[in-house]
């Protein structure tokens, strides 16, 4: 699962890194992209809109923002966040994220995720009862690179007299043997060299291309990602400072 992350690294760099264009102001106005946003957000929670890497119906890799949240596109009226996650196992089965499996899928780029773990009572090496809090982890590229996550996107209308939403989503799948220890799941990390298969890159929906992508939503190997323990300042969203990050030892 995904429910908090890290966006630091600023538009311009992650534009270099992707290959992507910063969606202009005049684009901004349209109903598919946001404008960018230049503010380190350490604690990116359901409902903002965070930066996304997808591409145009001219077929060029964009930089702008969707809100977190996938609302499908015959929904009637939002529901609390939308979709925040989609298990990479159903996406082409379940209505809600079948057509952006298949047309419109895209990038997230995160520096890092939270993830909360229970952990044994050190004097008994008893589990802690689901009441008690559980200890919030940081988990990041081991190579301190920004992390490419994949997601979907939707266009949802909420009125005819109202403008469209574009949204989004995190891809989860069953987590690798390092993180199986915080949590069974973690988000699809994907490195470069498969960027251009998922987005669809220079592919106008070719029999091949759907299954391709799919194929690439597997656990990052266990040496791509670190993690550390960190406090509990991310438990609200209120929080929003490097502290949220930084080490602490138990």
């Amino acid at each position: 699962m995904c429910g908090r992350f890290t966006s630091l690294t600023p538009p311009e760099e992650l534009a270099a890194l992707f290959s992507a264009e910063i969606v202009t102001p005049e684009e901004s106005s349209t109903p598919q992209y946001g404008e960018v946003s230049v503010t380190p957000n350490y604690n990116v929670a359901p409902s903002t809109a965070i930066q996304v890497v997808a591409r145009s119906a001219d077929g060029q890799r964009k930089l702008g923002r969707m809100t977190w949240g996938l609302i499908p596109t015959w929904a009637k009226e939002r529901r609390g966040s939308g979709h925040i996650n989609a298990r990479a196992e159903t996406i082409s089965e379940k209505p809600s994220f079948r057509s952006s499996a298949a047309h419109k899928r895209c990038l997230i780029p995160m520096d890092g995720y939270y993830e909360w773990r229970t952990v044994l009572n050190q004097s008994t090496g008893v589990q802690p009862t689901s009441k008690e809090p559980k200890r919030a982890v940081y988990v990041a590229r081991a190579d301190g690179r920004p992390m490419a996550v994949a997601g979907l996107w939707s266009t949802w209308r909420p009125g005819s007299d109202e403008p469209s939403l574009r949204t989004c989503c995190v891809i989860t799948t069953a987590a690798n043997p390092s993180l199986s220890l915080v949590h069974d799941r973690m988000p699809v990390v994907l490195e470069e060299e498969d960027w251009s298969v998922w987005l669809g890159d220079g592919d106008l929906g070719g029999d091949g291309a759907v299954p391709a992508a799919l194929s690439l939503l597997m656990p990052a190997e266990d040496e791509v990602l670190s993690m550390i323990d960190v406090g509990p300042l991310v438990n609200s969203v209120r929080n929003n400072s490097p502290d949220l990050i930084q080490a602490v030892v138990r």
